[in-house]
């Protein structure tokens, strides 16, 4: 079973991946996303916790599955 430590680093890497591979910004994303741009910050950090629905809106923001996200 993956360890909560493992999940966030895969989280982390993933979205930080993501969101420069399409030329976005931490603000940017944060807005598209809905979120703010303190939270991407700490996710890509591997610093918080995330809720379900925030993997969600990311996850639409970056135009991938949410399960993407997780993807080692």
């Amino acid at each position: 079973m993956a360890r909560a430590v493992d999940i966030k680093r895969v989280l982390a890497r993933n979205v930080r991946q993501l969101r420069k591979a399409r030329g976005l910004s931490q603000s940017a994303l944060a807005i598209d996303a809905g979120q703010h741009q303190r939270l991407i910050s700490n996710i890509e950090n591997g610093k918080v916790d995330v809720r379900v629905g925030t993997v969600a809106k990311i996850a639409a923001a970056l135009g991938v599955r949410p399960r993407d996200l997780f993807e080692e």
